[in-house]
């Protein structure tokens, strides 16, 4: 079984929700950008990160636009279930950028990363990293492993929405270069669910499209009636 959430900026309580109490050792949790437990290198951040770590299930994370990159990038990179991975603690791990995963017995294609909407406000290698945008490499990898998967996945987890979740569910102010590739993902791929946490709203937009922040879903047992989008607006 695979449970999906979204911003925990560093928060423990989330995983004190009584619906984990249901997931088992070969289960996920998979948090949607903005994990913030490795934001300041200190002794308790690096307690929590065990203490998660320690959990009988496996917690995995996309990177968000508030990410401390300077520490996630001292941990090794390694091969897990299929993809890339950074194992941080125990049963803890960042998955990587436009890589797929087998998780639970589903296939999982994750992209973290995206555009802070303040940054110019913030201070970079402080509260800032301009790693959070992701790399031509990283869109290469992402397509490649999608091609090498056939186009089918069960789900999809990214920090950043496609455009046209983007344009429906806020408008297309802030709408960036990564958005746009998760639509031209979208035109080609096959899924059962798509969960995206940069929006901060907790909102299911049929028939398979889901913004999670600090609500936690049932990613394989979810059930909506299907309804018509809005058509996509085409880039000029």
């Amino acid at each position: 079984m695979i449970y999906i959430t979204g911003d925990t900026h560093g928060d423990f309580s989330r995983f004190k929700d009584p619906k984990l109490r249901k997931l088992g050792k070969n289960d996920a949790l998979i948090i949607c950008g903005d994990f913030g437990f490795i934001w300041d290198g200190s002794p308790n951040e690096a307690k929590l990160l065990k203490k998660i770590g320690k959990l009988r299930y496996n917690v995995l994370f996309v990177e968000g636009s508030h990410e401390n990159y300077d520490l996630l990038e001292k941990y090794d990179v390694s091969e897990w279930n299929g993809g890339k991975t950074r194992l941080i603690s125990g049963k803890l791990r960042q998955l990587m950028r436009g890589q797929v995963y087998e998780i639970a017995e589903k296939t999982v294609f994750a992209f973290g990363g995206g555009r802070s909407d303040d940054s110019a406000d913030l201070d970079e290698g402080r509260n800032w990293w301009r790693r959070e945008i992701p790399s031509d490499d990283e869109f290469k990898a992402g397509t490649e492993n999608l091609e090498k998967a056939g186009y089918k996945v069960d789900f999809v987890v990214t920090y950043e929405p496609p455009a046209r979740m983007q344009e429906f569910l806020v408008g297309s102010d802030g709408k960036n270069h990564i958005n746009v590739y998760f639509s031209e993902i979208f035109e080609k791929l096959d899924f059962k669910g798509w969960f995206f946490g940069k929006l901060h709203l907790n909102k299911t937009v049929p028939p398979k499209y889901y913004a999670v922040y600090d609500g936690i879903v049932p990613a394989d047992t979810t059930k909506i009636k299907k309804k018509k989008l809005p058509k996509e607006k085409k880039e000029k």
